[in-house]
């Protein structure tokens, strides 16, 4: 073979090279493509059910900081004495009984929302605690007493989480 005859064979062949690459191109990307539909229609499924889960836990979240507000916690739970400390203890308890019951909550949350939340949850406890350390608390409806004059001066502990709550459900909404 001389090089005539190369050249010509590969000036045949160059046509088949270029339709073979743009072939593979073509491909490539129409298989690329055609995963990242799938995946969007996967996600999108997911979504579906997915959705109404989150919706829901944050709604849970919502009425137990609504629930355990200082304010509403209140009047919601009533001293059985007139014990001021076994009062706290009732207030504690019902606050930790209302956090375990919407603990497994948390996988459909952020991870913030769920910080806010806890501190949300021991903030109204330390308020709780500290208001009943106070000397001139003797009675439990002092203690009710001093804890809403506490409220007035200042906003509840839930209302921050109750906020970043409300922020973050219109975020994917």
């Amino acid at each position: 073979m001389n090089q005539i005859e190369i050249s010509q064979l590969l000036l045949a062949l160059l046509p088949a090279l270029i339709v073979g690459a743009l072939a593979y191109y073509f491909f490539k990307s129409f298989i690329k493509s055609e995963e990242g539909r799938r995946r969007f229609l996967l996600v999108k499924d997911n979504q579906k059910t997915a959705l109404p889960l989150r919706l829901q836990a944050y709604e849970r979240m919502t009425l137990f900081l609504e629930r355990i507000s200082p304010g509403k916690i209140l009047f919601r739970v009533k001293p059985h004495s007139d014990d001021p400390v076994l009062y706290e203890q009732l207030l504690v308890k019902t606050i930790e009984q209302e956090f375990e019951h919407n603990l497994a909550q948390q996988i459909y949350l952020s991870g913030d929302c769920w910080d806010y939340i806890k501190t949300a949850k021991n903030a109204t406890i330390g308020l709780i605690r500290k208001a009943n350390s106070l000397e001139e608390v003797t009675t439990a409806d002092g203690l009710r007493e001093t804890i809403l004059k506490n409220m007035i001066d200042k906003p509840a502990p839930t209302d921050a989480a109750l906020a970043f709550i409300k922020k973050e459900v219109r975020s994917f909404i």
